[in-house]
């Protein structure tokens, strides 16, 4: 199914990314928002009520809980999406597949701007560089980008451990100390190895950094500091492979942040990644 402009971006991703924490009534009226996309603009709050069977009190509530000041503020940022998208070419399927590819990578980016908090970033990136030691874990598609986030902490200077099989991950998560961090990266924050990875570092009194696409998952109720980058709602095959943008673009943004904490170690480590990375090139 084509999404319209509006139905993806930011209001898009932080609509999608706190919808597991709405009553059933606000998710209602939160449905109603993403299904308006730009129309919403036309709508009153007695309007968008009748669409969601439900009060104008509770359209408000409903709204505030999303992150707005209320309904009309929701309006705005609909507005600010009206422009329509190109069309997709109908009878090449590789040109469809890298229009639809690209806008839905594009609708990822647009939406870490809305869901990724920069509090959260930055205790995130403080806990990281306190901690002597970091155990990486992620399953399935999110390894990729747990293997970025493990190199690129490397190479700032970071003592790190990403083990392939989720056994000994949990084992290295089991023995990291108080001031140890473990990053668990997962797009639906349900993957069961991951979350028992993270659980075995909380019982181990390390903190838990969680990179995923939705604000409230098992993951997410075991971590001490929740990057949600994405919240992305997509047609199978292209909610995966955007997430994977929007947690590398996370990733990106953490580890500058960490960059600014240790100026000199991580050029001294950055140095020697260059250098390693010079050994091997022709």
């Amino acid at each position: 199914m084509e999404q319209n402009s509006a139905s993806g971006g930011r209001l898009a991703a932080q609509i999608r990314a706190k919808l597991p924490e709405l009553r059933d009534t606000e998710a209602r009226v939160a449905r109603v928002v993403l299904d308006q996309g730009a129309a919403l603009v036309h709508l009153s709050v007695s309007d968008v009520a009748a669409l969601a069977g439900t009060a104008p009190s509770t359209v408000v509530r409903a709204c505030q809980r999303l992150g707005f000041r209320g309904f009309q503020e929701v309006k705005i940022e609909a507005a600010r999406q009206v422009a329509p998208p190109p069309p997709l070419p109908p009878d090449d399927p590789a040109a469809r597949a890298l229009a639809e590819t690209v806008r839905a990578s594009r609708d990822a980016l647009d939406g870490v701007a809305a869901t990724l908090d920069p509090a959260v970033l930055s205790a995130a990136a403080d806990a990281f560089h306190a901690a002597p030691r970091i155990v990486v874990a992620a399953a399935g598609l999110s390894t990729a980008v747990a293997l970025d986030a493990a190199y690129r902490l490397r190479a700032l200077g970071c003592v790190v451990d990403a083990p392939a099989d989720p056994l000994t991950a949990q084992l290295a998560a089991a023995q990291l100390p108080p001031d140890g961090v473990c990053l668990a990266v997962s797009h639906t924050g349900a993957t069961r190895t991951t979350v028992d990875t993270a659980r075995r570092a909380r019982r181990a009194g390390a903190a838990v950094v969680a990179l995923t696409s939705y604000a409230r998952s098992p993951l997410s109720e075991t971590s001490t500091h929740v990057l949600v980058a994405g919240g992305q709602d997509l047609v199978f095959g292209l909610e995966t492979s955007a997430s994977r943008i929007a947690h590398l673009a996370a990733v990106d943004a953490l580890t500058h942040t960490l960059m600014a904490l240790r100026p000199e170690t991580a050029r001294h480590h950055l140095d020697l990644s260059a250098d390693v990375t010079a050994d091997h090139a022709y």
